[in-house]
Protein backbone atom coordinates (compact mmCIF):
# COMPACT_ATOMS: atom_id res chain seq x y z
CA UNK A 1 0.00 0.00 0.00
CA UNK A 2 2.87 2.35 0.81
CA UNK A 3 4.32 1.76 -2.67
CA UNK A 4 1.02 2.61 -4.34
CA UNK A 5 0.68 5.82 -2.38
CA UNK A 6 4.25 6.81 -3.25
CA UNK A 7 3.73 6.39 -6.98
CA UNK A 8 0.30 8.04 -6.98
CA UNK A 9 1.80 11.08 -5.31
CA UNK A 10 4.06 11.81 -8.32
CA UNK A 11 1.29 13.46 -10.31
CA UNK A 12 0.43 15.71 -7.38
CA UNK A 13 4.11 16.62 -6.98
CA UNK A 14 4.39 17.42 -10.69
CA UNK A 15 1.27 19.60 -10.61
CA UNK A 16 2.44 21.50 -7.51
CA UNK A 17 5.92 22.05 -8.95
CA UNK A 18 4.71 23.23 -12.37
CA UNK A 19 2.14 25.49 -10.71
CA UNK A 20 4.80 27.24 -8.64
CA UNK A 21 7.11 27.53 -11.66
CA UNK A 22 4.41 28.97 -13.89
CA UNK A 23 3.55 31.57 -11.26
CA UNK A 24 7.15 32.40 -10.33
CA UNK A 25 8.61 35.58 -11.85
CA UNK A 26 12.08 35.27 -13.39
CA UNK A 27 14.96 36.39 -11.17
CA UNK A 28 16.20 39.89 -11.88
CA UNK A 29 19.69 38.90 -12.96
CA UNK A 30 21.35 35.50 -13.40
CA UNK A 31 24.94 34.77 -14.39
CA UNK A 32 25.83 31.26 -15.58
CA UNK A 33 29.61 31.11 -15.30
CA UNK A 34 32.49 28.78 -16.24
CA UNK A 35 30.30 26.80 -18.66
CA UNK A 36 30.95 25.13 -21.96
CA UNK A 37 28.26 26.84 -24.03
CA UNK A 38 26.80 25.32 -27.18
CA UNK A 39 24.78 28.22 -28.61
CA UNK A 40 23.78 26.31 -31.81
CA UNK A 41 23.74 29.60 -33.71
CA UNK A 42 27.54 29.68 -33.55
CA UNK A 43 30.65 27.78 -32.44
CA UNK A 44 30.95 26.41 -28.89
CA UNK A 45 32.35 28.65 -26.17
CA UNK A 46 34.61 27.22 -23.47
CA UNK A 47 34.64 28.82 -20.03
CA UNK A 48 31.86 31.13 -21.07
CA UNK A 49 29.27 33.19 -19.22
CA UNK A 50 25.60 33.77 -19.96
CA UNK A 51 24.02 36.82 -18.39
CA UNK A 52 20.23 36.70 -18.05
CA UNK A 53 18.09 39.68 -17.11
CA UNK A 54 14.37 39.30 -16.44
CA UNK A 55 14.26 35.99 -18.28
CA UNK A 56 16.05 37.25 -21.41
CA UNK A 57 19.65 36.54 -22.42
CA UNK A 58 21.49 39.87 -22.38
CA UNK A 59 25.08 38.76 -22.96
CA UNK A 60 27.04 35.65 -23.99
CA UNK A 61 30.81 35.23 -24.11
CA UNK A 62 34.06 34.77 -22.23
CA UNK A 63 34.49 38.38 -21.13
CA UNK A 64 31.01 39.19 -19.87
CA UNK A 65 30.99 41.59 -16.95
CA UNK A 66 28.91 40.15 -14.11
CA UNK A 67 26.79 42.75 -12.26
CA UNK A 68 27.26 42.86 -8.50
CA UNK A 69 23.59 42.04 -7.90
CA UNK A 70 23.44 39.00 -10.21
CA UNK A 71 22.78 35.55 -8.80
CA UNK A 72 25.70 33.40 -9.96
CA UNK A 73 25.26 29.79 -11.08
CA UNK A 74 28.59 27.98 -11.27
CA UNK A 75 28.62 25.65 -14.28
CA UNK A 76 32.14 24.28 -14.00
CA UNK A 77 32.45 20.99 -15.94
CA UNK A 78 28.89 21.45 -17.23
CA UNK A 79 27.47 22.12 -20.69
CA UNK A 80 24.73 24.67 -21.37
CA UNK A 81 22.54 24.00 -24.38
CA UNK A 82 19.45 25.80 -25.75
CA UNK A 83 16.07 24.43 -24.78
CA UNK A 84 15.08 21.80 -27.35
CA UNK A 85 12.01 22.46 -29.53
CA UNK A 86 9.60 19.58 -30.15
CA UNK A 87 8.17 20.81 -33.44
CA UNK A 88 5.30 18.36 -34.00
CA UNK A 89 3.54 16.41 -31.24
CA UNK A 90 0.00 15.46 -30.25
CA UNK A 91 0.83 13.68 -27.00
CA UNK A 92 -0.16 16.61 -24.80
CA UNK A 93 -3.79 16.27 -25.93
CA UNK A 94 -6.52 14.27 -24.26
CA UNK A 95 -7.54 13.03 -27.71
CA UNK A 96 -5.34 12.57 -30.75
CA UNK A 97 -7.93 13.41 -33.43
CA UNK A 98 -11.57 14.43 -33.55
CA UNK A 99 -14.12 12.01 -34.95
CA UNK A 100 -15.16 14.48 -37.66
CA UNK A 101 -12.80 14.58 -40.67
CA UNK A 102 -12.98 18.38 -41.13
CA UNK A 103 -12.59 20.45 -37.96
CA UNK A 104 -10.91 23.82 -38.72
CA UNK A 105 -13.15 25.38 -36.06
CA UNK A 106 -11.58 23.51 -33.12
CA UNK A 107 -8.51 24.57 -31.16
CA UNK A 108 -6.06 22.25 -29.41
CA UNK A 109 -6.08 24.81 -26.60
CA UNK A 110 -9.31 23.19 -25.42
CA UNK A 111 -7.85 19.67 -25.41
CA UNK A 112 -4.43 20.22 -23.82
CA UNK A 113 -4.10 18.23 -20.61
CA UNK A 114 -1.39 19.81 -18.40
CA UNK A 115 -1.38 16.77 -16.08
CA UNK A 116 -0.06 14.45 -18.79
CA UNK A 117 3.20 12.76 -17.88
CA UNK A 118 4.32 13.67 -21.41
CA UNK A 119 5.05 17.24 -20.28
CA UNK A 120 7.01 16.01 -17.28
CA UNK A 121 9.05 13.73 -19.55
CA UNK A 122 9.65 16.61 -21.95
CA UNK A 123 11.34 18.61 -19.21
CA UNK A 124 13.34 15.58 -18.16
CA UNK A 125 14.61 15.27 -21.77
CA UNK A 126 15.56 18.94 -22.11
CA UNK A 127 12.54 20.01 -24.19
CA UNK A 128 11.38 23.50 -23.25
CA UNK A 129 9.00 24.17 -26.14
CA UNK A 130 6.35 21.88 -27.64
CA UNK A 131 4.22 22.50 -30.71
CA UNK A 132 0.95 20.74 -29.90
CA UNK A 133 -0.90 19.85 -33.11
CA UNK A 134 -3.61 17.31 -34.04
CA UNK A 135 -2.58 13.83 -35.15
CA UNK A 136 -2.43 12.65 -38.75
CA UNK A 137 -5.80 10.87 -38.97
CA UNK A 138 -7.79 13.76 -40.46
CA UNK A 139 -8.69 15.71 -43.57
CA UNK A 140 -8.54 19.22 -42.09
CA UNK A 141 -7.65 19.63 -38.43
CA UNK A 142 -7.91 22.42 -35.90
CA UNK A 143 -5.57 25.11 -34.69
CA UNK A 144 -2.23 24.18 -33.16
CA UNK A 145 -0.48 25.90 -30.27
CA UNK A 146 3.06 26.29 -28.91
CA UNK A 147 3.40 25.66 -25.18
CA UNK A 148 5.97 25.35 -22.42
CA UNK A 149 5.89 22.03 -20.53
CA UNK A 150 5.11 23.82 -17.26
CA UNK A 151 1.89 25.24 -15.87
CA UNK A 152 -1.43 23.95 -14.59
CA UNK A 153 -3.62 25.51 -17.29
CA UNK A 154 -3.18 25.73 -21.08
CA UNK A 155 -3.21 29.51 -20.72
CA UNK A 156 -0.19 29.47 -18.39
CA UNK A 157 1.61 27.04 -20.67
CA UNK A 158 1.03 28.95 -23.91
CA UNK A 159 3.95 30.69 -25.59
CA UNK A 160 1.75 32.54 -28.08
CA UNK A 161 -1.43 32.40 -30.10
CA UNK A 162 -2.44 29.71 -32.56
CA UNK A 163 0.24 28.77 -35.08
CA UNK A 164 -1.09 26.55 -37.85
CA UNK A 165 -3.86 24.44 -39.33
CA UNK A 166 -3.05 20.89 -40.28
CA UNK A 167 -4.34 19.15 -43.39
CA UNK A 168 -3.58 15.73 -44.80
CA UNK A 169 -3.43 14.30 -48.30
CA UNK A 170 -2.96 10.82 -46.85
CA UNK A 171 -6.31 9.00 -46.49
CA UNK A 172 -7.62 9.01 -42.95
CA UNK A 173 -8.83 5.78 -41.40
CA UNK A 174 -11.73 4.36 -43.43
CA UNK A 175 -11.10 6.68 -46.40
CA UNK A 176 -9.75 5.93 -49.85
CA UNK A 177 -7.36 8.25 -51.65
CA UNK A 178 -10.04 9.60 -53.98
CA UNK A 179 -12.39 10.34 -51.09
CA UNK A 180 -9.64 12.12 -49.14
CA UNK A 181 -8.67 14.41 -52.02
CA UNK A 182 -12.29 14.97 -53.02
CA UNK A 183 -13.17 16.12 -49.51
CA UNK A 184 -10.16 18.42 -49.43
CA UNK A 185 -11.22 20.07 -52.70
CA UNK A 186 -14.76 20.37 -51.39
CA UNK A 187 -13.55 22.16 -48.25
CA UNK A 188 -11.83 24.90 -50.21
CA UNK A 189 -14.57 25.10 -52.87
CA UNK A 190 -17.13 25.62 -50.10
CA UNK A 191 -14.88 28.26 -48.54
CA UNK A 192 -14.61 30.15 -51.82
CA UNK A 193 -18.38 30.10 -52.33
CA UNK A 194 -19.05 31.17 -48.74
CA UNK A 195 -16.55 34.05 -48.92
CA UNK A 196 -18.18 35.20 -52.16
CA UNK A 197 -21.56 35.47 -50.47
CA UNK A 198 -20.11 37.27 -47.45
CA UNK A 199 -18.14 39.63 -49.71
CA UNK A 200 -21.25 40.51 -51.69
CA UNK A 201 -23.25 41.22 -48.54
CA UNK A 202 -20.40 43.18 -47.03
CA UNK A 203 -19.99 45.32 -50.18
CA UNK A 204 -23.67 46.17 -50.18
CA UNK A 205 -23.56 46.98 -46.46
CA UNK A 206 -20.64 49.39 -46.84
CA UNK A 207 -22.25 51.13 -49.81
CA UNK A 208 -25.46 51.62 -47.88
CA UNK A 209 -23.56 53.00 -44.88
CA UNK A 210 -22.12 55.64 -47.24
CA UNK A 211 -25.56 56.26 -48.79
CA UNK A 212 -24.22 55.03 -52.11
CA UNK A 213 -26.09 52.97 -54.65
CA UNK A 214 -24.95 49.41 -55.40
CA UNK A 215 -24.21 49.84 -59.09
CA UNK A 216 -22.30 46.67 -59.88
CA UNK A 217 -23.56 43.13 -60.62
CA UNK A 218 -23.27 40.43 -57.92
CA UNK A 219 -20.17 38.85 -59.45
CA UNK A 220 -18.34 42.17 -59.34
CA UNK A 221 -19.59 42.85 -55.80
CA UNK A 222 -18.11 39.54 -54.69
CA UNK A 223 -14.72 40.59 -55.98
CA UNK A 224 -14.80 44.13 -54.60
CA UNK A 225 -16.16 43.00 -51.24
CA UNK A 226 -13.34 40.51 -50.52
CA UNK A 227 -11.11 43.20 -49.05
CA UNK A 228 -13.95 44.42 -46.83
CA UNK A 229 -14.46 41.11 -45.02
CA UNK A 230 -13.71 41.16 -41.30
CA UNK A 231 -13.17 38.16 -39.05
CA UNK A 232 -16.37 38.96 -37.17
CA UNK A 233 -18.32 38.64 -40.44
CA UNK A 234 -17.40 34.94 -40.70
CA UNK A 235 -18.84 31.91 -38.95
CA UNK A 236 -16.72 29.51 -36.90
CA UNK A 237 -16.60 26.93 -39.68
CA UNK A 238 -14.84 29.22 -42.12
CA UNK A 239 -13.02 31.85 -40.04
CA UNK A 240 -9.77 29.92 -39.54
CA UNK A 241 -9.68 28.76 -43.15
CA UNK A 242 -9.90 32.41 -44.21
CA UNK A 243 -6.99 33.22 -41.92
CA UNK A 244 -5.11 30.34 -43.55
CA UNK A 245 -5.52 31.52 -47.13
CA UNK A 246 -4.74 35.10 -46.02
CA UNK A 247 -1.36 33.91 -44.72
CA UNK A 248 -2.16 34.65 -41.08
CA UNK A 249 -1.92 30.96 -40.19
CA UNK A 250 0.65 28.43 -41.30
CA UNK A 251 -0.30 25.27 -43.14
CA UNK A 252 1.19 21.95 -42.04
CA UNK A 253 0.51 19.23 -44.59
CA UNK A 254 0.88 15.57 -43.71
CA UNK A 255 2.11 13.34 -46.53
CA UNK A 256 2.42 9.78 -45.30
CA UNK A 257 3.42 8.24 -48.64
CA UNK A 258 5.39 9.41 -51.66
CA UNK A 259 2.17 9.45 -53.74
CA UNK A 260 0.68 12.02 -51.34
CA UNK A 261 3.32 14.66 -52.05
CA UNK A 262 2.17 15.78 -55.53
CA UNK A 263 -1.50 16.34 -54.48
CA UNK A 264 -0.26 18.32 -51.49
CA UNK A 265 1.93 20.61 -53.60
CA UNK A 266 -0.90 21.09 -56.11
CA UNK A 267 -3.36 22.05 -53.38
CA UNK A 268 -0.92 24.52 -51.83
CA UNK A 269 -0.30 26.17 -55.19
CA UNK A 270 -4.01 26.39 -56.01
CA UNK A 271 -4.76 28.10 -52.70
CA UNK A 272 -1.67 30.32 -52.83
CA UNK A 273 -0.45 29.23 -49.40
CA UNK A 274 2.81 27.49 -50.28
CA UNK A 275 4.90 30.25 -48.68
CA UNK A 276 3.53 29.42 -45.23
CA UNK A 277 3.49 25.65 -45.68
CA UNK A 278 5.52 22.88 -44.07
CA UNK A 279 5.48 19.25 -45.18
CA UNK A 280 5.18 16.62 -42.44
CA UNK A 281 6.55 13.51 -44.11
CA UNK A 282 6.14 9.77 -43.78
CA UNK A 283 8.97 7.24 -44.22
CA UNK A 284 8.59 6.51 -47.96
CA UNK A 285 8.33 10.12 -49.11
CA UNK A 286 12.04 10.24 -49.98
CA UNK A 287 10.94 8.68 -53.28
CA UNK A 288 9.34 12.04 -54.14
CA UNK A 289 12.45 13.96 -53.17
CA UNK A 290 12.78 15.73 -56.53
CA UNK A 291 9.27 17.20 -56.29
CA UNK A 292 9.91 18.27 -52.71
CA UNK A 293 13.17 19.94 -53.68
CA UNK A 294 11.50 21.88 -56.50
CA UNK A 295 8.85 23.15 -54.10
CA UNK A 296 11.47 24.75 -51.85
CA UNK A 297 9.46 23.82 -48.77
CA UNK A 298 10.92 22.83 -45.42
CA UNK A 299 10.08 19.36 -44.18
CA UNK A 300 9.63 17.57 -40.87
CA UNK A 301 11.09 14.09 -41.06
CA UNK A 302 9.36 11.12 -39.41
CA UNK A 303 10.54 10.09 -35.96
CA UNK A 304 11.69 6.71 -37.29
CA UNK A 305 14.63 7.87 -39.34
CA UNK A 306 15.25 4.61 -41.18
CA UNK A 307 12.91 3.34 -43.91
CA UNK A 308 13.02 -0.41 -44.44
CA UNK A 309 11.60 -2.00 -47.57
CA UNK A 310 11.60 -5.64 -48.64
CA UNK A 311 11.99 -6.55 -52.30
CA UNK A 312 8.92 -8.63 -53.23
CA UNK A 313 10.96 -10.87 -55.55
CA UNK A 314 14.28 -11.40 -53.77
CA UNK A 315 13.12 -10.83 -50.19
CA UNK A 316 16.12 -8.57 -49.63
CA UNK A 317 15.56 -5.74 -47.12
CA UNK A 318 16.84 -2.28 -48.08
CA UNK A 319 17.41 0.36 -45.41
CA UNK A 320 17.38 4.07 -46.24
CA UNK A 321 18.57 6.66 -43.73
CA UNK A 322 16.14 9.47 -44.52
CA UNK A 323 18.01 12.54 -43.19
CA UNK A 324 21.05 11.77 -45.37
CA UNK A 325 18.84 11.63 -48.46
CA UNK A 326 17.33 15.03 -47.73
CA UNK A 327 20.62 16.57 -46.66
CA UNK A 328 22.36 15.45 -49.85
CA UNK A 329 19.46 16.89 -51.87
CA UNK A 330 19.86 20.25 -50.15
CA UNK A 331 16.39 20.19 -48.57
CA UNK A 332 15.90 21.98 -45.27
CA UNK A 333 14.63 19.54 -42.64
CA UNK A 334 13.92 19.34 -38.92
CA UNK A 335 13.53 16.36 -36.61
CA UNK A 336 10.65 15.20 -34.47
CA UNK A 337 10.77 12.54 -31.75
CA UNK A 338 9.43 9.09 -32.49
CA UNK A 339 6.07 8.64 -30.78
CA UNK A 340 5.87 4.88 -31.18
CA UNK A 341 9.46 3.65 -31.48
CA UNK A 342 12.04 2.59 -28.92
CA UNK A 343 12.81 4.81 -25.95
CA UNK A 344 16.04 6.10 -27.48
CA UNK A 345 14.28 7.21 -30.65
CA UNK A 346 11.98 9.38 -28.57
CA UNK A 347 14.95 11.55 -27.57
CA UNK A 348 15.77 14.33 -30.00
CA UNK A 349 19.39 14.40 -28.85
CA UNK A 350 19.66 10.73 -29.84
CA UNK A 351 18.12 11.55 -33.22
CA UNK A 352 20.67 14.32 -33.73
CA UNK A 353 23.53 12.02 -32.70
CA UNK A 354 22.45 9.51 -35.35
CA UNK A 355 22.70 12.22 -37.98
CA UNK A 356 26.28 12.96 -36.98
CA UNK A 357 27.12 9.24 -37.05
CA UNK A 358 25.79 9.01 -40.60
CA UNK A 359 27.98 11.84 -41.84
CA UNK A 360 25.74 14.89 -41.50
CA UNK A 361 27.55 17.91 -40.01
CA UNK A 362 27.09 18.38 -36.29
CA UNK A 363 25.94 21.99 -36.76
CA UNK A 364 23.12 20.84 -39.05
CA UNK A 365 22.07 18.14 -36.60
CA UNK A 366 21.92 20.58 -33.66
CA UNK A 367 19.97 23.17 -35.63
CA UNK A 368 17.46 20.47 -36.62
CA UNK A 369 16.30 20.12 -33.00
CA UNK A 370 16.60 23.72 -31.80
CA UNK A 371 17.00 26.66 -34.13
CA UNK A 372 15.24 25.47 -37.29
CA UNK A 373 12.11 24.19 -35.49
CA UNK A 374 11.80 27.55 -33.74
CA UNK A 375 12.07 29.32 -37.10
CA UNK A 376 9.40 27.10 -38.67
CA UNK A 377 7.08 28.10 -35.84
CA UNK A 378 7.78 31.77 -36.44
CA UNK A 379 9.60 32.02 -33.10
CA UNK A 380 13.18 32.09 -34.31
CA UNK A 381 13.70 35.53 -32.78
CA UNK A 382 12.72 34.20 -29.33
CA UNK A 383 13.75 30.56 -29.09
CA UNK A 384 16.15 27.91 -30.35
CA UNK A 385 19.60 29.33 -29.60
CA UNK A 386 21.71 30.90 -26.89
CA UNK A 387 21.87 34.38 -28.34
CA UNK A 388 21.37 37.87 -26.98
CA UNK A 389 17.71 38.80 -26.98
CA UNK A 390 16.44 35.20 -26.86
CA UNK A 391 14.46 33.72 -23.99
CA UNK A 392 16.65 32.14 -21.32
CA UNK A 393 15.57 28.57 -22.05
CA UNK A 394 18.70 26.71 -21.00
CA UNK A 395 19.50 23.05 -20.41
CA UNK A 396 22.44 21.94 -18.27
CA UNK A 397 24.07 18.64 -19.22
CA UNK A 398 26.81 16.77 -17.45
CA UNK A 399 28.62 16.35 -20.78
CA UNK A 400 28.05 16.65 -24.50
CA UNK A 401 24.30 16.63 -25.29
CA UNK A 402 24.85 14.11 -28.09
CA UNK A 403 26.71 11.73 -25.78
CA UNK A 404 24.21 9.16 -24.53
CA UNK A 405 26.04 9.04 -21.19
CA UNK A 406 25.13 12.69 -20.54
CA UNK A 407 22.03 13.48 -18.53
CA UNK A 408 19.86 16.57 -18.32
CA UNK A 409 20.71 17.91 -14.88
CA UNK A 410 18.76 21.17 -14.78
CA UNK A 411 16.41 23.13 -17.03
CA UNK A 412 15.61 26.83 -16.94
CA UNK A 413 12.62 28.28 -18.78
CA UNK A 414 12.53 32.06 -19.13
CA UNK A 415 15.24 32.16 -16.49
CA UNK A 416 13.22 30.17 -13.94
CA UNK A 417 14.54 26.82 -12.73
CA UNK A 418 11.94 24.38 -14.09
CA UNK A 419 13.65 21.03 -13.52
CA UNK A 420 16.33 19.69 -11.20
CA UNK A 421 17.33 16.06 -11.62
CA UNK A 422 18.45 15.84 -7.99
CA UNK A 423 14.87 16.59 -6.91
CA UNK A 424 13.08 14.48 -9.52
CA UNK A 425 10.65 12.29 -7.50
CA UNK A 426 10.40 9.58 -10.15
CA UNK A 427 14.15 9.19 -10.44
CA UNK A 428 14.54 9.19 -6.66
CA UNK A 429 12.01 6.37 -6.43
CA UNK A 430 13.44 4.32 -9.29
CA UNK A 431 17.11 4.93 -8.52
CA UNK A 432 17.48 5.74 -4.80
CA UNK A 433 20.80 6.94 -3.50
CA UNK A 434 22.89 4.15 -1.90
CA UNK A 435 22.60 5.71 1.58
CA UNK A 436 18.86 6.12 1.23
CA UNK A 437 18.57 2.55 -0.04
CA UNK A 438 20.57 1.33 2.96
CA UNK A 439 18.42 3.30 5.40
CA UNK A 440 15.31 1.88 3.78
CA UNK A 441 16.67 -1.65 4.11
CA UNK A 442 17.57 -1.07 7.77
CA UNK A 443 14.11 0.34 8.43
CA UNK A 444 12.55 -2.69 6.80
CA UNK A 445 14.73 -5.04 8.87
CA UNK A 446 13.76 -3.16 12.04
CA UNK A 447 10.09 -3.49 11.20
CA UNK A 448 10.49 -7.22 10.55
CA UNK A 449 12.43 -7.61 13.80
CA UNK A 450 9.72 -5.77 15.69
CA UNK A 451 7.11 -8.03 14.13
CA UNK A 452 9.14 -11.09 15.14
CA UNK A 453 9.50 -9.81 18.72
CA UNK A 454 5.78 -9.15 18.93
CA UNK A 455 5.14 -12.67 17.72
CA UNK A 456 7.50 -14.12 20.32
CA UNK A 457 5.83 -12.12 23.09
CA UNK A 458 2.46 -13.32 21.95
CA UNK A 459 3.69 -16.90 21.99
CA UNK A 460 5.12 -16.33 25.42
CA UNK A 461 1.81 -15.00 26.70
CA UNK A 462 0.02 -17.98 25.28
CA UNK A 463 2.43 -20.34 27.01
CA UNK A 464 1.91 -18.56 30.32
CA UNK A 465 -1.82 -18.84 30.02
CA UNK A 466 -1.57 -22.54 29.37
CA UNK A 467 0.59 -22.97 32.43
CA UNK A 468 -1.83 -20.99 34.56
CA UNK A 469 -4.63 -23.10 33.32
CA UNK A 470 -2.71 -26.25 34.20
CA UNK A 471 -2.13 -25.00 37.76
CA UNK A 472 -5.79 -24.28 38.18
CA UNK A 473 -6.63 -27.75 36.96
CA UNK A 474 -4.09 -29.15 39.35
CA UNK A 475 -5.65 -27.29 42.30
Amino acid sequence: MLKILTWSSFLLVAVVVTASLAAAPPPGKLAFTNARIIPVSGPPISGGTILVENGIISAVGTDVEIPYDALEVDCTDKVLFPGIVDVHDWRGLDIRNENLPVTPFVDVFDAIDPSRVFFEDSLRNGVTTVHIIPGDNLVVGGLSRVVRPIGITPYEMSVGDSIAIKISTTPKSGYGRMQQLSELREVFADLDDYLGKVAEARYEEVRKEKDEVVDVPPDQARILGRELIRDEDLDDKHRNLKRLIDGRLRCWVYCGEATDVAPALTLLAEQGIEKNAVLVLGPSTFKAIEEIKKSGLSVILPGDLVHRERDPFTGEVTETFLPKKFYDAGIDFVLQPSQTGAMTERLLTYQAARLVREGIPRATALKAICQRPAELLGLGDRLGSITEGRAANLVMYGGDPLDFNSWVEKVWIDGVLAYDRDKDPRIQELFPEPEAAGEEAESKEAEESADDDSGEEADSDDDGSDEAGSDEDGR
